[in-house]
């Protein structure tokens, strides 16, 4: 039996979660800009809403494509006589899938929740400033300019990344290298902010803190 269109189909099929994640990105970007603009409540709720759509939209095109892949395997494996219907048997497996769906799948999608993480940032880094400068202004300065920097150069940062696990910021090249240099060790990196207890910074807990970013890129224009 020669599976080689299908194959080609799931190929496609594949290409498609690429523009998911662009669309999440860039759902992502818009949301950011409305904080940094102070635009209504309501808009960044509608973004939200935009991102849980994307991923219900993951979600289904996650399971069509395990579906089928399951469907070949089996007939590959069992190798019958007679070629079943792989479209029914896939399409029983997807609705299969689909049935155990919860809300608490969406939640756990990564470009959600990296999404929910980067917009508290973005809020938390507004509005606090906007609190403490009806106060003083020269503490909103102060602390603002002790976010910005990085706990292994003591410089003010430029490609911020956040660590998921602990939730502090580092310069990304600094803390690469200090993974690098520790793997060739064999030992593990601790969390280089001050008072942090996470002792195990691993390169795929970092993600861009584009929040961070921005504010860092707004206070140097001004």
């Amino acid at each position: 039996i020669s599976f080689n269109a299908i194959d080609s189909a799931l190929s496609s099929l594949k290409n498609c979660q690429s523009y998911i994640d662009s669309g999440m990105d860039v759902a992502t970007q818009v949301a950011l800009d409305l904080v940094e603009s102070f635009n209504d409540e309501e808009d960044i709720n509608n973004m939200e809403k935009v991102m849980l759509e994307y991923a219900i939209m993951d979600r289904e095109l996650n399971h069509y494509i395990k579906a089928f892949e399951e469907t070949i395997n089996q007939v590959k494996r069992e190798k019958p006589e007679n070629l079943p219907d792989l479209e029914k048997l896939a399409q029983e497996k997807f609705l299969e899938m689909e049935s155990k769906n919860s809300d608490s799948d969406l939640q756990r999608n990564e470009k959600y929740i990296y999404f929910k993480d980067q917009l508290k940032e973005m809020k938390k880094q507004y509005r606090a400033n906007d609190t403490i400068e009806q106060i003083d202004e020269d503490i909103a300065v102060t602390r603002s300019q002790m976010n910005f920097i990085c706990p292994i150069t003591q410089m003010t940062m430029k490609r911020p990344v956040r660590n998921k696990v602990c939730g502090h910021s580092y310069e990304e090249d600094a803390i690469l290298e200090m993974i690098q240099t520790q793997k060739q060790k064999k030992k593990k990196v601790r969390c280089p902010k001050m008072g942090c207890s996470h002792v195990d910074v691993k390169g795929s807990d970092l993600v861009p803190d584009e929040a961070l970013k921005r504010v860092i890129d707004s206070q140097n224009k001004q």
